[in-house]
């Protein structure tokens, strides 16, 4: 396996990267670069995407753009069972809890993360070595227009709460597709946010995440599943 130093130039060559991946464990690409693999799969959260970038050649690290910066495309693990169904929801950014009043949908990270997305799904077998984990054929994806217009409704109606300082409010059940969820390593973490009375506060660090049944009908538009 190779790794590749310079970022790809075009989505061809990205693809033809990631296809490369298909039908690999992690244990084996991370051998052929010279990495190791966790064990304890409290240390692997973030390994297989990590690993993922520094193969596929990702450029953006923690930035606020798409991985690739050059043809902008986002990668996304996403870790599914046997039958093709994704494990857990899927991080897209942080949420801006403060100078937030000016964002808008179409300058959004959410918007410029989800633009186009590189899946690379993983198939994690229950209790098996992290080490063991299978790549799944990549997909390069962009939202339909119906797509697109429910994540920007979901974006909306949790942007309005988080700029009007209600963010104590929002909870998991909040949007269709799209969702806010803490982000943090460590639950005692606090951040810089907005009282409801406009009031500079504190708040836990909270995330966008995709919830499992968009990636799931993503799945099934895509792959043949059971």
């Amino acid at each position: 396996m190779k790794r590749y130093p310079v970022a790809p130039t075009t989505e061809s060559e990205l693809l033809e990267r990631s296809h490369a991946l298909a039908g690999l464990t992690l244990g084996e690409i991370a051998e052929s670069v010279g990495i190791c693999v966790p064990h304890e799969s409290v240390r692997a959260k973030g390994f297989a995407g990590i690993l993922l970038e520094q193969v596929l050649g990702a450029t953006a690290t923690s930035k606020p753009e798409p991985d690739f910066q050059l043809i902008g495309v986002e990668l996304k693990s996403l870790p599914i069972n046997a039958l093709g169904k994704p494990r857990e929801s899927t991080y897209v950014c942080t949420v801006p809890l403060i100078n937030n009043h000016d964002i808008r949908w179409e300058t959004s990270t959410v918007k410029r993360k989800l633009t186009r997305v590189l899946w690379v799904p993983i198939v994690v077998e229950t209790d098996a070595p992290i080490a063991d984990r299978r790549i799944a054929m990549p997909l390069l994806w962009s939202a339909s227009v119906d797509e697109e217009a429910a994540l920007r409704h979901d974006w909306e109606e949790l942007m309005d709460m988080v700029v009007m300082g209600e963010l104590n409010r929002v909870s998991a059940h909040h949007g269709t597709w799209l969702q806010i969820r803490p982000k943090a390593a460590d639950s005692r973490a606090r951040g810089r946010s907005t009282n409801t009375d406009g009031t500079p506060g504190v708040a836990l660090p909270r995330g966008f995440y995709l919830r499992t049944s968009f990636t799931s009908k993503i799945l099934r538009q895509h792959y043949a599943l059971p």
